[in-house]
């Protein structure tokens, strides 16, 4: 079969992208197409496809400003030519999915998450314009929600990364979706056999909705227990302004020493609302538990009472009465064999097995490249 992935800007190896490249490794003869592509910034293993761009990659200084050319992107995927493709693949978190297939084409879709800067994130992105900037933003953010329901439409098949984001599929587009958690590198992450539990870890970018700010506050309150925050970003500066003395910034760090700090912790601290969630995967595979808000991808990931505790509410004191509560009743209970263990089933190898599986199910002629592994849930939704 003629194999084409659509997948929105190729410009680093995040989260989007280490789900392409697992795709990409299911088929290596696959063609790739994305808006821009900036070939020194990602791996080895999407560098030997055939990689296509869109006319974005055409506009002034497409490969560093493209979100500024957002409101062109869906006529350039409907401007793609992909007639010779018997299964098209797209990867959506930014505008991919609205490639034009042929009639007896089949388009499978893995969603990261509908744009959220288009819907439910919509005011905060609005908010960081000035003016006019917000002015145009809504103008734009308005035909592009149009667009993005309308091209949900042309998908044959929906694959979300989390029953999270298969809820907010159904909200926004109408439409049922099957999850399948994205993959996880766990190569690098052990337990250690005799951990220091000195302290609470924050591990994240330091941009407002990972809510540094939250932890920071909660461990001013918890003065005697320390807390590492790992990550670098914007917020850097106001987060250190804000922070009490048990508080230390590692800032960005190697793979070697980021293991060992999750090795080390007592308990990942995970405040934020995200739509899967890689960093507690990676304390997991560490068998270190995690404390996390009670919302979004994290309830897929996270165990209550068995790989670690959740808090309700993004406050100060949910969070503190949750760390006192993890100290008083949990932390002696937890198995670092299960933790691990519960981490082992979110791999790269789990990954391809149940795109796979899911793909030579629904997809004529197609074999599955890897045998069957997985519970697949299916979350209902409106119309097709």
């Amino acid at each position: 079969m003629k194999i084409a992935i659509v997948h929105y800007w190729l410009v680093g190896m995040r989260g989007g992208e280490k789900v392409v490249e697992q795709i990409a490794t299911l088929f290596p003869d696959a063609d790739i197409f994305t808006h821009v592509c900036d070939r020194d910034r990602i791996s080895d293993t999407l560098r030997r496809h055939r990689i296509v761009e869109t006319s974005i990659a055409r506009l002034p200084g497409a490969r560093r400003h493209y979100p500024k050319y957002l409101g062109f992107m869906p006529r350039a995927l409907e401007e793609l030519d992909l007639r010779a493709y018997d299964l098209v693949i797209s990867s959506e978190s930014g505008p991919a999915k609205g490639v034009i297939t042929r009639p007896d084409a089949v388009h499978v879709c893995y969603v990261h998450s509908p744009m959220r800067y288009l819907w439910d994130m919509s005011p905060d992105y609005a908010a960081g314009f000035g003016g006019a900037g917000r002015v145009v933003f809504a103008h734009v953010a308005h035909r592009l929600r149009q667009w993005d329901v309308t091209s949900a439409q042309r998908v044959d098949h929906l694959v979300a990364n989390s029953r999270f984001v298969a809820r907010r599929i159904e909200k926004f587009w109408r439409r049922a979706s099957t999850v399948i958690h994205p993959p996880v590198d766990l190569d690098a992450f052990r337990p250690t056999a005799d951990p220091d539990r000195a302290g609470y870890l924050f591990v994240s970018e330091l941009v407002p909705y990972k809510r540094a700010d939250l932890a920071i506050d909660a461990f001013r309150q918890l003065r005697d227990r320390r807390l590492v925050i790992v990550g670098d970003g914007p917020d850097l500066s106001r987060l250190r302004a804000a922070a009490s003395a048990n508080v230390s910034f590692r800032g960005r760090v190697g793979a070697e020493e980021l293991t060992q700090l999750y090795q080390n912790c007592r308990a990942l601290i995970f405040p934020a609302e995200e739509d899967f969630g890689i960093v507690p995967l990676e304390a997991m595979a560490c068998g270190r538990p995690v404390i996390a808000y009670g919302r979004g991808g994290a309830l897929d990931s996270v165990r209550e009472g068995e790989t670690g505790t959740f808090f309700d509410a993004q406050t100060p004191d949910s969070l503190v009465g949750a760390v006192r509560r993890f100290e008083a009743d949990l932390e002696a209970r937890l198995s670092v064999e299960r933790i691990a263990a519960r981490a082992a089933r979110f791999g790269e190898g789990a990954f391809r097995a149940a795109f796979g599986a899911y793909l030579a199910e629904r997809v004529p002629g197609l074999a599955s490249p890897i045998a069957p592994l997985p519970e697949l849930a299916t979350v209902a939704g409106g119309r097709r």
